[in-house]
């Protein structure tokens, strides 16, 4: 048995009470919390295993994000100052139309290094139409915590080339799901139709269907997003996107919806009823001028909000502490500044995640019995809070935090950052193949 003992100078545990503890220590048991006690020295010079000395940094949950695109990490900066329809037709689609095995590689490298660094432990994650596998393979050699599935889509009328076969998707669909999708392990599959106007009914549902042989397994789409989708879908099919989820029952509480802008109060009512979940992506929204989601009346009405960072072309990073930072700052405005509170956002970022995902017994806080999925922050710098106490530990993380701030993350009992190195990936490896794969793949979009 793997035993490591942690002695952090605070231990914020996003558990149900929001204690922040002192002069406690974590015990670590393989890939579990096994233990959560007050300090003793005496104990501490007793411990069989490896002790982990970080007296002076913060112990936090590892951050859930729950819609990401790892496929898109490679389009960084390719893609800027459109709205999303034009995005998709002019650059994405063709983008992700050209991938190769080798550019999908490189894509999910950078993507996973740079949520690690930045805190991540669990991701949800959209695909993209082909070499699904290869994100598979990456996400398992990363040793993050996820749900993957390949974009779904046998409809394209912005960039006709980028489809496939109702009949094609559904098969290449569900022999990832078998090969790749594990019932009680790291990495789970979720069923990822790309969004109405790129799904046929049959699709849709084929992939909800499909759900039932794989324990664990979420359906994750985008919607209501832009207000010109949400026109279409509605010329399309006389109903707004979540109108149109409900009559093929889509909704559930095993399904995640990317976005959800702009609803109306019916709507608002199905999800609530139906137990969905929604992924807040504050930057992606503002980035593409998509809009401001209603988060504090969502969560008002108990709707469950998480937080993603989507895709780099569309934001242009996937640092979380951006995502929570923003998630408060743009509703201050339109609701007052006491509206989204530092531990409501971190509280998103963590537990809520971990919710939304239904794996809330197993990770997203500080608890024993539950995964040892751990981030240790330094907030003793002179860019924090001078104050030397808990009270300012959520406005530290939240508002003047960064991935700069981050020391280790474990994920699984297992170090993937340890004292800011990774010992999986390169920077300068990556970024040198990165920009050759890059040079390839746009020469293929423009063949």
């Amino acid at each position: 048995m793997n035993k490591i003992l942690i002695i952090p100078k605070y231990i914020v545990t996003a558990d149900k009470n929001g204690a922040i503890l002192k002069n406690h220590i974590v015990e670590i048991s393989d890939d579990k919390i096994s233990n959560i006690k007050p300090l003793e020295e005496k104990e501490v010079k007793e411990f069989e295993g490896e002790v982990v000395h970080a007296e002076n940094l913060t112990l936090i949950p590892g951050f859930v994000q729950t819609h990401i695109h790892l496929c898109q990490t490679l389009f960084r900066g390719l893609a800027d100052d459109l709205e999303l329809l034009d995005w998709l037709q002019q650059r994405i689609f063709p983008y992700e139309n050209a991938h190769d095995a080798g550019s999908l590689r490189l894509s999910a490298k950078l993507g996973l290094n740079e949520l690690i660094k930045s805190g991540t432990t669990t991701i949800m994650d959209m695909g993209t139409l082909r070499h699904q596998e290869i994100i598979f393979e990456e996400l398992d050699k990363s040793g993050i915590r996820a749900f993957a599935g390949k974009c779904m889509m046998d409809e394209n009328e912005l960039f006709t080339p980028f489809k496939s076969s109702t009949k094609d998707e559904l098969r290449y669909t569900y022999d990832l799901a078998k090969e790749f999708h594990q019932d009680n392990g790291r990495i789970k599959y979720g069923f990822a139709p790309r969004f109405v106007l790129s799904c046929s009914e049959e699709l849709l549902i084929g992939a909800k269907e499909m759900m039932g042989e794989f324990g664990g397994s979420l359906y994750h789409t985008h919607s209501s997003e832009n207000r010109s989708e949400c026109a279409v879908v509605r010329k399309k099919h006389n109903k707004d996107n979540i109108e149109y989820f409900d009559s093929l029952n889509l909704l559930n509480d095993r399904t995640v919806l990317a976005h959800w802008i702009h609803v109306n109060d019916n709507e608002m009512k199905i999800l609530k009823d139906k137990g969905s979940k929604v992924a807040h992506c504050p930057s992606s929204n503002l980035k593409l001028g998509s809009g401001v989601a209603q988060i504090p009346k969502y969560l008002q009405e108990g709707i469950s909000v998480s937080l993603g960072a989507d895709g780099a072309p569309c934001n242009n990073n996937l640092n979380i502490f951006n995502e929570m930072r923003l998630a408060s700052l743009i509703q201050k405005p339109l609701h007052g500044p006491t509206a989204m509170n530092a531990e409501t956002i971190f509280r998103m970022a963590t537990i809520e995640g971990a919710k939304a995902l239904n794996i809330g017994k197993e990770t997203g806080s500080i608890e024993t019995g539950k995964k040892a999925d751990l981030v240790l922050l330094n907030l003793d710098t002179p860019f924090q809070s001078l104050s030397n106490g808990e009270d300012n530990i959520y406005s530290n993380i939240v508002y003047s935090a960064s991935k700069d701030n981050i020391v280790s993350v474990m994920i699984d009992g297992k170090m993937v950052l340890n004292g800011g190195e990774s010992p999986i990936y390169d920077d300068l490896e990556l970024f040198d193949a990165g920009r050759t794969e890059l040079k390839k793949l746009i020469k293929r979009s423009q063949n």
